[in-house]
């Protein structure tokens, strides 16, 4: 992929809400829930797995920053998943590395247990 054509590489300065050195912050499109945050290297990184160390760092300091600044704003919130699709097999969409920080409330599914093991339909429960 030309970096040209990323939609991350081309993020409009509105749209982030924080930075750091090498990573940025931002609200999700498609939120699957309210303050759902995207975080992601300023340089174009393929996958989690091409991030450097510094920038694991960084997505790392702002992940948490996000978290914070989220429960500092909606009380509601009780809990977060925290989750990377890395390759087209695990659902990766847009191929600039992006980490989601999803904020969740007692009730907004009716069974959460297992959390991100749902990805593969009826294997989340144990």
């Amino acid at each position: 992929m030309d970096i040209k054509d990323c939609i991350f590489c081309q993020l409009p300065k509105e749209r982030i809400i924080a930075e750091n050195e090498h990573c940025l912050a931002f609200h999700d499109l498609y939120p699957v829930t309210d303050k759902h945050t995207l975080i992601i290297p300023k340089a174009h990184r393929t996958d989690y797995f091409e991030l450097t160390p510094e920038e694991l760092d960084s997505v790392n300091d702002l992940i948490k920053q996000q978290k914070e600044k989220i429960l500092l704003e909606d009380k509601n919130v009780t809990g977060f998943n925290i989750g990377a699709n890395c390759g087209e097999d695990a659902g990766q969409t847009v191929f600039h590395c992006h980490i989601h920080l999803i904020p969740r409330r007692k009730g907004d599914m009716e069974n959460p247990k297992g959390g991100v093991r749902h990805v593969i339909p009826d294997k989340g429960h144990y």
